[in-house]
């Protein structure tokens, strides 16, 4: 999962992870950057290195989570390569940053053998990656190529090539982007698609289009009530029309625009109006997810 920060990038994961293990699929979810808040909604207080059971009501199989961070993945990469006591006396001497600042581009690229290796590992069916923001997100993929041009052969350049067999099968790696349905967001997700299909060469699954206001049957009516002299709760639902649907309109707009620019399916999932995500409005999510109505919804305006 990739997009603009505030998207919902992380709500979109634990959606498809939910909507993923209701169909039978074990699944991981993996959060790699900023804070932890994957797991709260699943009343885990936090996501670990090592993987965490997230209990699913009604699932039939297991959803777990974990957080790969550049230091764990780092440690764990040179110590599962014979250098257990190279990697104790550069955590004594505080030297890991060290290792990562010489080398542009190690971090993330052991991050991507991390979740390389989760998968050949054979555990799981599915792997839900919550990615950085828009911009990290392609740097973050990129890394790979950068670091196979720049090691000629060794262990660090076997690593690049085995993440880059995995970037480039769309059998083993989609990235799914995400948008609200707004100007901005829909703009960087274009720009992300074209950046991600001309720099990384990984192929894009379809656009998650997120928080979509629902219509209400009535509202053009509501809105061009004309009754005379129109005050209190009459006047307020009438404003309240007019608003709601100039935001459909530009919502529509916006996603017509996504549409017309990138020839990918559209996934729509609504606008909760809840005032915390919790295990039951992602479960609404999820429903809404693997629905026909809103897959159809992909390809009208």
């Amino acid at each position: 999962m990739a997009g603009k920060g505030g998207v919902g990038k992380t709500t979109v994961g634990a959606t498809i992870g939910i909507a993923a293990v209701r169909a039978g699929l074990r699944t991981e979810l993996v959060e790699l950057e900023g804070r932890s808040h994957l797991a709260a909604p699943f009343g885990v207080p936090q996501l670990s290195y090592e993987p965490t059971e997230l209990p699913v009501p009604g699932a039939s199989a297991k959803l777990t989570g974990r957080r790969i961070t550049p230091d764990d993945a780092l440690s764990e990469y040179l110590t599962s390569h014979g250098f257990s006591f190279v990697m104790s006396r550069l955590a004594r001497s505080s030297a890991v940053e060290l290792v990562a600042t010489t080398a542009p581009g190690i971090r993330d690229l052991v991050t991507l053998g991390k979740i390389r290796s989760i998968e050949q590992a054979g555990e799981t069916d599915l792997i839900v990656v919550d990615a950085p923001a828009a911009g990290h997100a392609v740097t973050f993929l990129r890394s790979a190529s950068g670091m196979a041009a720049t090691a000629p052969s060794g262990p660090v350049r076997a690593q690049a090539d085995e993440a880059l067999e995995m970037l480039s099968d769309p059998a083993r790696c989609q990235v799914m982007l995400v948008s609200l349905p707004e100007e901005t967001p829909v703009t960087e997700l274009i720009e992300t698609a074209f950046a991600l299909e001309d720099e990384v060469g990984v192929q894009l699954g379809p656009i998650v289009v997120n928080s979509v206001w629902p219509n209400i049957p009535g509202l053009e009516a509501e809105a061009k009530s004309q009754q005379a002299r129109l005050t209190g709760p009459a006047r307020n639902r009438r404003d309240a029309a007019v608003y709601r649907l100039a935001r459909l309109a530009r919502e529509r707009s916006e996603m017509q625009r996504l549409s017309d620019e990138l020839p990918l399916s559209q996934i729509r999932l609504p606008f909760l109006f809840v005032t915390e995500m919790d295990l039951a409005a992602l479960g609404s999510l999820a429903d809404a997810f693997v629905s026909n109505d809103v897959v159809a919804q992909a390809s009208q305006p």
